[in-house]
């Protein structure tokens, strides 16, 4: 089974003052089901994890209806406001639903890199572990560190880090963000999408490009810890679904000791361990 690990639905109506701004014109529009199911067929996709783009548990809410409405929408991944007094209350209540998979703070939209490293997080942290619950990442680099910290802090919790950490690829840059990968990937329950490389690619936007940056990955995490992601439909900036997609196997096939079995996890079967997806 093929997974996408990685993709969002939006209205524009939802969004007023919040990302995509109209400069961004492939993507500052309506994203439904129907936009994507055709995308879907064509290259394969058989299941998808939908992504939260909002940091509102109304946001949640919706994107739990729609994938109860897609059956190709295998799980979701919500977004709690995980400081709240009543934050393990309300995962409680959201985990209620079948096919709520993970939490995500929007770090990188944060003032503080350090907010993750933050003990204060206990009560909404071991409330995810008491259901199973993933936490995704979405950080940038200077927040490995303190996300480092975090996954020490709570060795149990299962993490992934969404489109490795968005390194710098259009700058060619691979350190620090390479040694801290490294330290993050020495920690069992901690995994990484790949997925929004092409977009941190900017010109660059190529394979021999992200090479650099994926054969790290691989060296860090293995085949068993890797997960793809299209990211659409912030993917439009950079490149088409199928491309993409094509790419990434491309990719992954040209790495030292890859088989079938590690490409089938890679772009499925790990997707369906780690968010537990029927």
């Amino acid at each position: 089974m093929l997974i996408d690990a990685h993709q969002h639905f939006w209205r524009l109506a939802d969004r007023a003052g919040h990302w995509p701004p109209p400069a961004l014109v492939p993507i500052h529009r309506d994203f439904a089901h129907a936009d994507l199911e055709p995308l879907l067929a064509q290259s394969g996709v058989t299941g998808t994890v939908l992504v939260q783009s909002l940091p509102t548990v109304a946001d949640t809410l919706q994107l739990l209806e729609l994938a109860d409405r897609h059956p190709v929408v295998k799980g979701v991944v919500g977004w709690v406001d995980l400081l709240a007094k009543d934050a393990p209350e309300q995962i409680d209540a959201l985990a209620r639903h079948r096919k709520l998979k993970g939490l995500r703070p929007m770090l990188q939209d944060l003032p503080d890199p350090s907010w993750i490293a933050q003990a204060a997080l206990t009560p909404a942290v071991t409330a995810m572990q008491a259901h199973g619950l993933v936490f995704d990442a979405l950080v940038l680099p200077r927040h490995l560190g303190a996300l480092l910290a975090f996954a020490q802090r709570h060795p149990g919790l299962a993490i992934v880090i969404d489109h490795a950490a968005k390194p710098e690829i259009a700058l060619g840059r691979l350190d620090p963000w390479r040694q801290d990968m490294a330290a993050l990937a020495a920690l069992p329950r901690v995994h990484c999408k790949l997925s929004g490389l092409l977009t941190e690619a900017g010109a660059h936007a190529r394979a021999s490009a992200l090479e650099p940056y994926v054969a790290h990955l691989f060296a860090t995490f293995g085949a068993e810890r890797l997960v793809w992601g299209s990211d659409w439909p912030v993917l439009n900036l950079a490149a088409e679904y199928a491309d993409w997609l094509a790419m990434a196997q491309a990719l992954c096939k040209d790495q030292p000791g890859m088989d079938d079995t590690h490409m089938a996890a890679i772009f499925g079967g790990n997707a369906r361990r780690i968010y537990r997806l029927d």
